[in-house]
């Protein structure tokens, strides 16, 4: 694959990725790219098809899989999630750096493949304050909660195996947790913009 290294970002919900990723974006404007997951889950309110998600069939998503096109992929709570070799490569042609937001069996995954990314998992200062952050959110039903809770715990406690993750950030102060993600992105982030001009 040509182009940027990609970043896998990996996390449990509530360790404030998505916030991270927002303020990236924001300060690098069109350096990082996302690449659009598949999921066979309904879209939300306000999500759009191409976008948040492609939105697609267990039938479309399994022959896809079949045929090789996944990076990764992965079922939560009766859905299918998955990164297609097409959705990096789409980022990459724009000559962007990548970014890929998976949980831990697709970071194990993607270990298995030829993309090398940049590894990164970000993790909230405890489990205590990962529920009040979920609960504040006010998304989730209790059973989705306690769900979502439970995969964090597994989560975390597979993180921890040694030579998993270039970088751990532990997330309970945003302006730290930003600079060190800034600071282990800065390479390729000098490579992209040194590129385009080029």
């Amino acid at each position: 694959m040509q182009g940027p290294r990609p970043v896998v970002l990996s996390g449990p919900s509530g360790a404030g990725k998505s916030t991270l990723l927002k303020k990236l974006f924001k300060d690098y404007d069109n350096i990082f790219g996302f690449s659009v997951s598949h999921t066979t889950r309904q879209p939300r309110p306000g999500e759009v098809n191409g976008k948040d998600y492609h939105f697609v069939t267990r039938e479309e998503m399994q022959k896809e899989i079949d045929a090789g096109e996944f990076i990764e992929h992965a079922e939560f709570s009766g859905n299918m999630y998955g990164t297609s070799k097409g959705a990096v490569q789409a980022v990459q042609a724009q000559n962007q750096i990548c970014v890929l937001d998976i949980d831990i069996q697709g970071v194990k995954n993607i270990k298995k493949t030829d993309l090398n990314p940049i590894y990164i998992s970000v993790q909230p200062p405890s489990i205590d304050i990962l529920e009040k952050r979920l609960r504040d959110r006010k998304t989730e039903t209790e059973e989705s909660l306690l769900k979502r809770l439970s995969a964090a715990r597994v989560d975390l406690e597979l993180s921890k195996e040694p030579g998993l993750f270039d970088l751990v950030i532990i997330n309970d102060d945003l302006e730290k947790a930003y600079s060190e993600l800034k600071e282990v992105l800065l390479e390729e982030i000098k490579k992209t913009e040194e590129s385009r001009k080029s």
